[in-house]
């Protein structure tokens, strides 16, 4: 699931997940990071999620998909748009 905030000229994007699915460290990775995993780890929120919040230019389009241990690559279907094998944000 995605939360967004915006501000004046940035949109802050939260990136949210179930705590234990899939189980083990989950990364989101995409263009606004150089595709690096680690770089924005998801981490245990007090509602029994997880998530992760990344800052980014408003009116701009994003490419990401989440990382999970084992290499397991999946998208989130909540962001509603695709590129090729990748989820799609709009800020």
């Amino acid at each position: 699931m995605l939360e967004r905030t915006l501000r004046k000229d940035r949109t802050e994007v939260t990136f949210v997940l179930p705590v234990d699915c899939p189980p083990g460290p989950v990364s989101v990775v995409g263009d606004f990071n150089d595709w690096q995993p680690g770089v924005h780890t998801l981490q245990p929120r007090t509602d029994g999620k997880r998530a992760v919040t990344v800052t980014l230019p408003s009116e701009n389009t994003h490419s990401f998909r989440y990382l999970a241990a084992g290499d397991y690559w999946f998208n989130d279907e909540s962001a509603g748009d695709r590129d090729g094998p990748n989820s799609r944000l709009h800020t």
